[in-house]
């Protein structure tokens, strides 16, 4: 471990990276200042993250070699498990639904602190009836249709017919359902717009190659929006056409304006110079909503060449903004083949907030207004969405909490992105007071708070100092509040 530079009272001294095991501290003027450095480890955190494809539209797809109790505990950054499967596996018969085949393995990353994702198809390239075939023998409209040939009598799939009154009719009491279990719960993270297109992706090249007006299009985003008010809902950026390169679209606009954010489905589906189309489309998004990116089977790209070692990869990540990720193969052989880029990832996927500089006086005086001057920085590509306020909390040496003060002044949501190693510093001054004297008349009141030496943490949170964000500091007390210094609490 390097050395570091110590100044006290005008005395230069040499120590180690850590003094008393916390971050090392200059005590300038009797003032405790840290730089903390970024541990460099991938960080867990709401609206960001890894997405594991556990159904890929095939139930067997990728989740199916996982025993139960395998969780992945050892895929760094995973935040979230994505379960994309055909509307007949949810509701096999009308009005009989089975939520069993989600929840399974749903609860399994739930019980370790994870979220999940959905998406609900109506049509498949691999099996008849992703539609229920009830909806069709209740009389919806549709084609049978083969892979490449596009319409065929007798083809082996079924596509609805996205407008048709029966088909709509069923498809809104389903999301009904669908969202009295779902809409709102604060384990999900996300619901995909899934039911236009085959794979659920808003196009029909790859089934009935019939055009659908835009206006259908906008028919399945409201039906969706009328049913979920709470939680994020996404759209395929194939909605406007895969090869439609443009920079606006009035569909988006209108998702936009929505609040539906923005996903793109074909990332490293072909080699260069094609190997996404939409990283313009994204930029009005990206501000305002975690953009979600999914990377074709991987497999399938190493073979096309179009994966490059994962170099593009990282390369979508920043030039989407994208705050998810997605694991698209077997799990454990994509990590094992691709660790070094996923680190890489790790370092710039959604928001990464880090602390550059903390200073406090080394002694506060109860009673006493004392000063705080926090340096904050969003290394990542994204806004910090959920948003969230520095609290500084001191403990006693039995670890209770003496003492909690939060800057509520600055959102660091407000932090802005940069490029790699070059993200913006905001400056966040700070006034507390600890242990306030209050005053009625001719008596005085004063809070109670011991004195003697305490322990400084800083965490990220809610207005009321609940740690929600994981920084990517040392020292965390289990509760993503990070210890950084002492100081000494004394009596006027």
């Amino acid at each position: 471990m390097n050395p570091r530079r110590i100044v006290a009272g005008g005395l230069v001294l040499l120590a180690a990276g850590l003094l008393g095991g916390a971050p090392v501290a200059a005590q300038e003027a009797e003032r405790m200042t840290v730089s903390p450095e970024d541990n460099g480890r991938p960080l867990v955190n709401p609206q960001m993250g890894w997405t594991l494809h556990y159904y890929s539209n095939i139930i067997a797809n990728y989740g199916s070699k996982l025993q139960p109790s395998d969780t992945l505990d050892d895929f760094p950054g995973l935040s979230t498990v994505y379960l994309r499967l055909p509307w007949s596996f949810l509701e096999p018969k009308q009005g009989q639904f089975d939520w069993s085949v989600v929840d399974t393995p749903a609860q399994r990353w739930i019980a370790k602190g994870k979220k999940i994702a959905f998406r609900v198809s109506c049509c498949e390239s691999w099996m008849r009836y992703a539609t229920p075939r009830w909806v069709e023998e209740a009389g919806a409209k549709g084609h049978n249709f083969t892979v490449g040939k596009g319409v065929d009598e007798h083809g082996p799939f079924w596509e609805p017919v996205y407008d048709d009154p029966v088909f709509l009719e069923k498809l809104d009491r389903f999301l009904a359902e669908f969202s009295r279990r779902y809409d709102g719960n604060p384990n999900v993270a996300f619901i995909d717009v899934g039911s236009f297109g085959v794979w659920g992706e808003g196009h029909c090249w790859a089934s009935t190659k019939l055009e659908v007006d835009d206006a259908v299009r906008r028919k399945h985003i409201d039906l969706h929006l009328k049913h979920f008010r709470q939680t994020l809902l996404a759209v395929s950026d194939d909605y406007i056409g895969p090869g439609n390169r443009v920079g606006r679209h009035p569909l988006t606009d209108y998702m936009l304006a929505q609040g539906v954010t923005l996903r793109d489905d074909s990332i490293c589906v072909q080699p260069p110079p094609n190997s996404w189309f939409h990283a313009e489309l994204a930029q009005a998004f990206w501000p305002k909503y975690p953009v979600v990116l999914e990377h074709e089977h991987y497999g399938p790209s190493v073979k096309r060449d179009a994966w490059r070692g994962g170099a593009l990869l990282a390369q979508s990540v920043e030039e989407y903004h994208a705050a998810y990720m997605s694991i698209h193969w077997w799990p454990h052989e994509f990590l094992a083949e691709n660790r070094e880029v996923i680190e890489k990832i790790n370092r710039r996927l959604g928001y990464r907030l880090q602390l550059r500089k903390l200073s406090l006086p080394g002694r506060i005086t109860l009673g006493e207004p004392f000063d705080v001057q926090a340096t904050w920085a969003n290394a990542g590509v994204a806004p910090c969405y959920p948003g969230g306020y520095m609290a500084l909390t001191f403990k006693d040496q039995q670890g209770g909490i003496v003492s909690l003060h939060v800057a509520d002044r600055f959102n660091l949501r407000d932090l802005p992105v940069g490029p790699p190693e070059k993200a913006p510093v905001r400056e966040l001054p700070a006034d507390f007071t600890m242990g306030r004297v209050y005053t009625d008349g001719p008596r005085a009141f004063a809070r109670p708070v011991a004195e003697g030496t305490c322990e400084v943490f800083v965490s990220v949170g809610t207005l009321d100092g609940t740690p929600q964000i994981a920084l990517p500091l040392d020292h965390d007390d289990g509760q993503h509040r990070y210890r950084v210094g002492t100081v000494a609490i004394a009596r006027p």
